[in-house]
C-alpha cells in the first residue's frame, strides 16, 4: 500500500495564531484586526505553488492586510506557525516502511517555511521514503492533478493508496479520484485508524 501523510496538523502541529500573534507584537496592530484581514487568497496560493518569491508574497500579504512589517519580521512570524511534532505518528510512519508499505509526505508548503522545518525536525524525513513538496511541484491540494502525480511517480493506483489530511477541500479531492481518505481531526485520529492494522 502507499499510505500518503499531509504535513501540517498530521505529523506536526501547527498553529496559525501563533503567526499572527508575533505579527501584532512587531506592529502593536491588534491581533483581532490581523486575524480578521488574514486571508488564503490568490497570493497564498501561487506562493504554494512556486509562482511567487517568499519576498514578493511578504510584500502581498502585508498590503493585503496593511501591516507594516519587515520582510525579516514577517519570516519570524511565518515561521512561529510550527509547534511540534507528533512522535505517535512517526512511529506509525516507521512501523508501515517496516511492513514493506510505501510511506510519503504530501505538503502544500512554501520555500519560506522549507527553510525551517527540514532542520527543525529531521524526524519527518527519516520517517518518509519520499517528500512531495508543492512549491517543486508547481501545483497544489486539492487540484486533482497533484494526486494524480504522486500517484504516477509511486506506481500506485488510487485504490491502493491511503490518504491523511486535515483539510475536508484536499480530502474531497483525493477521495474523488477513489483513494482512500481519513479526515484528521485531531492527534487520536491516525493512532486510532492503526490500532487494529498494526497490532
Amino acid at each position: 500500500m502507499l499510505y500518503i501523510f499531509d504535513l501540517g496538523n498530521v505529523i506536526v502541529n501547527i498553529d496559525f495564531n501563533r503567526v499572527m500573534g508575533a505579527w501584532s507584537d512587531f506592529t502593536r496592530v491588534p491581533l483581532a484586526t490581523i486575524k480578521q484581514k488574514f486571508t488564503m487568497g490568490e497570493a497564498f496560493h501561487q506562493h504554494e505553488r512556486g509562482e511567487i518569491s517568499d519576498e514578493v508574497f511578504a510584500e502581498k500579504l502585508c498590503l493585503e492586510m496593511d501591516l507594516p512589517l519587515s520582510y525579516e519580521q514577517f519570516s519570524h512570524g511565518w515561521q512561529a506557525i510550527f509547534v511540534a511534532l507528533r512522535p505517535e505518528v512517526i512511529e506509525i510512519m516507521h512501523k508501515l516502511r517496516e511492513q514493506g508499505h510505501r510511506v510519503v509526505v504530501l505538503s502544500n508548503t512554501n520555500r519560506l517555511h522549507t527553510t525551517f522545518w527540514p532542520d527543525e525536525y529531521p524526524e519527518v524525513r527519516q520517517a518518509a521514503d519520499h517528500i512531495y513538496l508543492s512549491q517543486e511541484m508547481g501545483m497544489r491540494k486539492p487540484e486533482a492533478r497533484i494526486y494524480q502525480k504522486v500517484l504516477e511517480l509511486e506506481g500506485y493506483a488510487a485504490a491502493d493508496a491511503v490518504f491523511f489530511d486535515d483539510n475536508a477541500d484536499n480530502i474531497e479531492g483525493a477521495d474523488q479520484l477513489g483513494i482512500t481518505t481519513i479526515l484528521v481531526t485531531d492527534k487520536e485520529t491516525i493512532p486510532h485508524y492503526f490500532a487494529k492494522q498494526l497490532c
